[in-house]
């Protein structure tokens, strides 16, 4: 998502852990309201952030990049709702001019892609189709500076302890010399770099791929595509293993038999009628496999595997996974993509 406005970088010319100690005992809960308690609730996190073993001189540089922005808690109270089937996501998202842009990206990194594939057992394609999903291969990475909307929404408290974990993370990263505050750029809600990893993400998973001494997933390519591979890796992919496919049902198919729970081997959903979009009998390759209706009875129909479940615990949306696999599948074509 493209954030529509920038947060302007307003530095505030006090240390904030200088505030009174008087202000110590505000629980930051309790900051919602007056946007002037905004900066009681940033020393109560300085002051948490240092007991966790962030040092003071980066916590005193980092806040001073925050401020209250009432646009993020705009988009977060009214997020615009667009709904689309499944094939329109898709000719959004896996649009031609993607497709040629990942098909690119895919041929002159693949070097770099080989490696990362080596080590982490990571499919290439995959890699590459994540990052086209999240930032469009690092041109859409937003501009909202992540240390002040994190600051913002942990302050407004709808879903403020888990914006003030995310935000005392964001403060690790840059007490870890990996970025400075003001080069911290995101999303409106904190997904940061061109794989958008939310801080405590990037903590577990981020890579310094190339041993310069930093983990950076905003300008570095080789450290943003070994992340993305480390993460799915994490997650649980299986390498030499496709994601699914598109199918068709028999005419009268009780979709009853769809749903992530429910497993066969595609040999059992062969025999129960289930066909490639081509109309011929499923590969002969025997591999656990669950049907997925994304838009329900009368929509498209995907035969789906474990990396498809994999996708999912990156982005609990079966559009976003089917997405990522049709991204990945258009970049080889339909022969070197089967499987199952």
């Amino acid at each position: 998502m493209t954030p529509r406005r920038h947060s302007r970088r307003v530095l505030f010319s006090v240390p904030l852990l200088a505030v009174p100690a008087a202000l110590a005992g505000i629980p930051a809960g309790s900051a919602i309201g007056a946007e002037g308690d905004f900066y009681s609730f940033l020393y109560v996190i300085g002051r948490e952030a240092t007991a966790q073993g962030i040092r003071t001189s980066t916590v005193d540089l980092a806040l001073r990049y925050a401020q209250y922005l009432p646009h993020v808690i705009e988009l977060d109270r009214h997020q615009p709702e667009q709904v689309l089937t499944f094939m329109q996501y898709l000719q959004k998202t896996v649009s031609p001019q993607r497709i040629e842009n990942a098909r690119r990206e895919l041929f002159d990194n693949w070097g770099l892609l080989e490696a990362v594939h080596r080590r982490y057992g990571v499919d290439p394609r995959f890699i590459v189709a994540l990052w086209g999903m999240e930032s469009d291969f690092g041109k859409i990475t937003g501009n909202y500076l992540v240390v002040a909307s994190l600051a913002t929404l942990g302050f407004d408290g709808r879903r403020g302890p888990y914006f003030r974990s995310e935000l005392i993370s964001a403060l690790r990263i840059i007490d870890q010399g990996n970025i400075g505050p003001g080069n911290m750029n995101g999303s409106w809600a904190g997904a940061m770099g061109q794989c958008q990893f939310m801080p405590s993400t990037f903590l577990r998973y981020a890579i310094d791929y190339d041993g310069d001494g930093r983990r950076d997933i905003w300008y570095d390519r080789a450290d943003v595509l070994a992340s993305i591979a480390n993460f799915l890796a994490h997650l649980g992919w299986r390498d030499g293993e496709s994601w699914g496919r598109r199918v068709l049902l028999p005419p009268g198919f009780d979709t009853r038999w769809s749903g992530l729970e429910l497993r066969r081997p595609t040999g059992e959903w062969s025999r129960m009628g289930v066909r490639s979009v081509d109309a011929r009998p499923l590969a002969v390759r025997e591999i656990e496999a669950s049907l997925v209706t994304p838009d329900g009875a009368g929509g498209p129909a995907l035969l789906v595997y474990d990396n498809f479940r994999t996708i999912m615990r990156w982005n609990k949306s079966t559009y976003f996974a089917g997405a990522v696999g049709y991204l990945a599948d258009a970049m080889v074509g339909p022969e070197r993509s089967r499987n199952g």
